[in-house]
C-alpha cells in the first residue's frame, strides 16, 4: 500500500493524507481546507491527489475546517463514498460546513463584483450550500473505542484526542497485520471541558501533528490568572478586549474560563459578547454532548448547571447587533471568529480596535503564515484590514495555553508511550518546518528510536 501526504505537509493547514491499498481501495484521512494566501489557497483547494469519484471513504479526525472543510468540494467533484466521524464531529460538521459554504459563496460574489466591470471571467465558489448538504448525507457516526470496518478490509478505532468536541485519533489495522496510526490534532492535556488524549496502542507507522514542536505551554492556572489580569487592566483604561477565536473549541473554553472568573468575582462586571452565529450554534452542540466532558466539568456543573453562560454574557446572532457593539462607549470583551482573523465579524471589531492604545487584542491560538492574525502577533506597526492600512497601537497579548494542541512535552509523551520495538517511522505533519525540526530533535533526546520524516506535499511512501 502507499501513503501520500497531500495537505498539512510542512504547513499547519489543509490536512489530507491519501492511502491506497494493494487492492485499489482509496481512503482519505481528513479532507481539510487550505487557508493562507488567496492565490495559493485557490490553487491547492482545487487540486486532488486522485479522482474524487474513486475515493471509497474519508476517515475524519474532527470538525475544524482545516481538517473537514474540503468535504463539500469532494462531493461536488464526484465523491459518493462514506465519511466516518464521531457523533459529535458529525453534528459539528452539519453547522460548520454550511457556514463554510456560505463564506465561499460570499467571497466569490465579492470578488466577482470587483472584476465584473473589467470584463474578466467570473469565478465560481469552491462549493455551495447544496454541496454541503450533499456531503452530510454521506456521514456515518461512530462511537469512541468501538472497532468499525471500512472498504479494503481495514479495521479502524477512534479514540478521544482531547482537541475539540468529538476529535479523534485513529488506528487503521491493515490487511497483512500492520497498523497505521494518525493523531489528527492531539489535544493539550489538563484543559477544561474535554478529557485528556487517550493513549494509542502499538503501531508500525504514525502520522503525527507537530504544530507546537519546540514550544511549551504555560500552566492552565497561570493562563486563567493572566486572562483575569488582561480583562481587568484593559477595563480600567476604559478599553475593550477583542479576542479572535475559532468558533468551535476555543470559544467555548474561553467562555467557560470567563464563567469561572465571573463566579469567583475576579473580573469586573463588564459586558462579554460572543459575536459569531457559528459559535452560538456550536455552543448548542457542545451542550448536547456531555458524554465528551471531563470529570472536572461534570463536577463544576453540579454548582453551575450552565458552564457556558453568566449574567452579562450575550450571544450575538444578528448582524445589526454586531455592528452596535463597535459604537459602545463602555469597556467590554468580545470573542469573535475567525480565529486567524481572515474573515468574518472579527475584522470589523479589529478595524474599530487596533488604532486605540486603550484596547487589547488577545490572540489565543496558532496563527498561520500570511494571515492577519500572524501579522498582529508579529506586532507590525501597520496592518491591512479590508484592504486599508491601520496603525497597530492596541496592546497585543498572546496566550498559547488556550491552544487546543499539545505542546512539545505533550507530543513527546504521547509518541514516547508507543511500543518502541514496533514503531518504525513517525511522519510529522501539521507543522511549520522549524517546528518539525525542533520536535524531531526532542524525539531523539527522549530516546525515541523510530525514523522521523517531514514529508512535503505530494510525497508518497510505500508501507
Amino acid at each position: 500500500m502507499t501513503l501520500t501526504f497531500w495537505g498539512a505537509a510542512r504547513t499547519v493547514t489543509g490536512s489530507l493524507h491519501y492511502v491506497e491499498l494493494d487492492d485499489g481501495t482509496r481512503l482519505f484521512l481528513d479532507c481539510g481546507l487550505f487557508q493562507g494566501r488567496r492565490s495559493e489557497a485557490r490553487e491547492k483547494n482545487r487540486d486532488w491527489p486522485c479522482d474524487p469519484s474513486s475515493v471509497d471513504a474519508v476517515l475524519l479526525s474532527h470538525a475544524h475546517i482545516d481538517h473537514a472543510g474540503l468535504l463539500p468540494k469532494l462531493w461536488r467533484d464526484g465523491f459518493r463514498g462514506t465519511v466516518y466521524a464521531t457523533h459529535a464531529t458529525r453534528d459539528l460538521c452539519a453547522i460548520m460546513l454550511r457556514d463554510s459554504a456560505y463564506i465561499q459563496e460570499k467571497d466569490a460574489d465579492f470578488f466577482n463584483r470587483k472584476i465584473r466591470d473589467k470584463g474578466e471571467p467570473e469565478i465560481e465558489p469552491l462549493y455551495d450550500q447544496e454541496d454541503a448538504e450533499g456531503i452530510m448525507n454521506r456521514f456515518h457516526g461512530v462511537p469512541y473505542g468501538t472497532p468499525f470496518h471500512v472498504p479494503g478490509g481495514v479495521e479502524v478505532v477512534y479514540r478521544d484526542a482531547g482537541h475539540i468536541l468529538g476529535s479523534a485519533t485513529m488506528t487503521l489495522d491493515l490487511p497483512g497485520g500492520k497498523r497505521l496510526g494518525f493523531t489528527g490534532d492531539l489535544g493539550n492535556p489538563g484543559r477544561p471541558i474535554l478529557r485528556d488524549p487517550q493513549p494509542m496502542p502499538p503501531v508500525d507507522w504514525l502520522i503525527c501533528e507537530s504544530t507546537y514542536g519546540g514550544r511549551t505551554h504555560e500552566p492552565t492556572d497561570a493562563a486563567k490568572e493572566r486572562l483575569a489580569a488582561i480583562v481587568t487592566e484593559t477595563a480600567a483604561k476604559g478599553g475593550r478586549v477583542v479576542i479572535p477565536a475559532f468558533a468551535v473549541g476555543r470559544t467555548q473554553e474561553l467562555v467557560h474560563n470567563l464563567d469561572q472568573l465571573w463566579n469567583e468575582d475576579r473580573i469586573p462586571r463588564i459586558p462579554v459578547f460572543v459575536d459569531s452565529p457559528l459559535a452560538v450554534n456550536a455552543t448548542a452542540v457542545f451542550q448536547t454532548h456531555p458524554e465528551c466532558y471531563d470529570a472536572d466539568l461534570l463536577a463544576y456543573m453540579l454548582e453551575d448547571p450552565n458552564p457556558f453562560g453568566f449574567e452579562r454574557l450575550e450571544y450575538v446572532r444578528e448582524a445589526r447587533r454586531s455592528k452596535e457593539l463597535n459604537g459602545l462607549a463602555v469597556p467590554f470583551v468580545v470573542i469573535s471568529a475567525s480565529g486567524m482573523c481572515e474573515a468574518g465579524r472579527i475584522l470589523h471589531h479589529l478595524r474599530n480596535t487596533v488604532e486605540d492604545d486603550k484596547n487589547t487584542v488577545l490572540i489565543v491560538g496558532y496563527q498561520a503564515e500570511h494571515t492577519l492574525g500572524k501579522r498582529i502577533v508579529e506586532r507590525r506597526p501597520e496592518v491591512k484590514i479590508f484592504g486599508k492600512p491601520h496603525a497597530l497601537r492596541a496592546r497585543v497579548e498572546v496566550m498559547n495555553t488556550f491552544s487546543a494542541h499539545a505542546d512539545e512535552p505533550g507530543l513527546v509523551g504521547f509518541v514516547g508511550a508507543l511500543d518502541p520495538d514496533r514503531l518504525q517511522t513517525v511522519f510529522l505533519v501539521h507543522g511549520d518546518p522549524e517546528r518539525q525540526t525542533a520536535l524531531a530533535e526532542a524525539f531523539d533526546e527522549a530516546g525515541i528510536r523510530a525514523d522521523v520524516e517531514a514529508p512535503a506535499r505530494g510525497h508518497t511512501v510505500t508501507l
